[in-house]
């Protein structure tokens, strides 16, 4: 992938890597050299729980990690699960 620095100094993160990372507008990175490399790390606050909510459309019960969440891939649901009983 390759991405371009503005003449303002921003780079714009691909979709792709946004959404596999659950990066959000307003989330703040880590930036630091490493060599000649530019190195991002989302910073990740406290660990959202999951919670199971009655969907307001459908009237089923779904799982949720409240707005803003990012979205999930199928080990991600899994692993959630499993800290249900």
């Amino acid at each position: 992938m390759e991405t371009k620095v503005s003449s303002k100094g921003q780079v714009v993160l691909p979709n792709r890597l946004r959404q596999r990372l659950g990066l959000r507008p307003g989330d703040a990175l880590d930036v630091k050299l490493e060599g000649d490399a530019i190195v991002l790390r989302p910073r990740r606050g406290k660990r959202r729980k999951a919670r199971i909510i009655t969907d307001p459309r459908t009237g089923l019960a779904v799982l949720t990690f409240g707005p803003g969440a990012p979205i999930l891939t199928h080990k991600q649901v899994k692993q959630a699960l499993s800290d249900f009983p």
